[in-house]
């Protein structure tokens, strides 16, 4: 299990946008995260005292993000930055998150690394089991010039 602690040191999303609370497994190709912050009321990304599912892409996004650092680190290799560029065949399957009251489970799967960028498969659900969300995320890495 890694807290959100260490977390906070593997990506660069400060304070509250550090929404990822921890990670429950992990391995090279895929991660596992929970979270319950979605039900708090001072979220940064509500909007009108709701949290919509549309949110749940950034969840999907810090969870690669962790895997991509945890990947690195484990291979003796510094963590790259790098920017979401794409979301494919993304489904989300209910309108808003704040009022689910289980944990929220997120998993991101690598798909394809090269070196320009990932692609991941993610998959989010409440932790009874309820489909939230599912799609794909491509990451361009920020590389310096050599």
């Amino acid at each position: 299990m890694i807290d959100h602690a260490r977390i906070r040191e593997l990506i660069p999303h400060a304070g509250s946008m550090c929404l990822i609370e921890s990670v429950t497994a992990w391995d090279e190709s895929q991660i596992e995260c929970l979270v319950v912050n979605h039900t708090a009321t001072d979220h940064p990304l509500r909007h009108l005292n709701r949290l919509s599912a549309v949110h749940l892409i950034e969840y999907a996004a810090q969870a690669a993000a962790i895997h991509g650092a945890l990947s690195n680190e484990s291979n003796g290799k510094k963590a790259e930055p790098g920017m979401l560029v794409a979301v494919r065949d993304c489904e989300l399957l209910q309108e808003t998150i704040d009022k689910l009251t289980n944990p929220l489970c997120v998993t991101a799967r690598k798909k394809l690394a090269n070196n320009d960028g990932l692609i991941y498969e993610f998959v989010i659900a409440a932790s009874d089991q309820t489909p939230l969300a599912k799609g794909r995320l491509s990451v361009m890495l920020a590389r310096s010039p050599t």
